[in-house]
């Protein structure tokens, strides 16, 4: 498996001894867990959103992107995902990397200092360039839209 280096900075070291790097749960997993850097318990409520910190920011190398995504145990146990799924954070950002976690359940979800919140995947990025065109190829499925393809 290819392995790639990105640089990690707690943004208080001694405020953060107590927290885990995020890291692999398995051997072939493709998303380190991300642990919640908070100073006290926060009870998110049903459609409540909140940004929690990690307590880190990281240096992501060019042509790369993290993707913040959901983990799937409080996802399907508790309704609980990440709001703007999968969230991007970018080569050239530097700021303490946080999660927009929502809870979509029906129960108010707890969150604790040092909870597995979310996964992130290192993702390679190819920018676009648009060519304009007077008008696109066709194809059979033309401009059939949700639901088209079958159920």
């Amino acid at each position: 498996m290819k392995k790639m280096i990105v640089q990690f900075c707690w943004i208080d070291a001694e405020k953060s001894r107590d927290l885990a790097l995020p890291r692999y749960h398995s051997e072939y997993a493709s998303g380190v867990d991300v642990a919640a850097a908070i100073s006290e318990p926060l009870v998110l409520n049903p459609g409540q959103v909140e940004l929690i910190p990690t307590g880190f920011s990281v240096a992501i190398p060019l042509g790369y992107e993290l993707q913040v995504r959901p983990r799937s145990g409080i996802a399907i146990r508790h309704g609980v995902t990440v709001v703007n799924s999968p969230g991007t954070i970018d080569a050239d950002y530097r700021g303490e990397v946080r999660i927009c976690l929502i809870n979509q359940g029906r129960e108010s979800f707890l969150v604790n200092r040092g909870d597995r919140i979310a996964q992130l995947v290192l993702a390679p990025v190819v920018r676009i360039e648009f060519e304009v065109v007077a008008k696109l190829d066709n194809t059979r499925r033309g401009d059939g839209g949700f639901g088209h393809t079958g159920n």
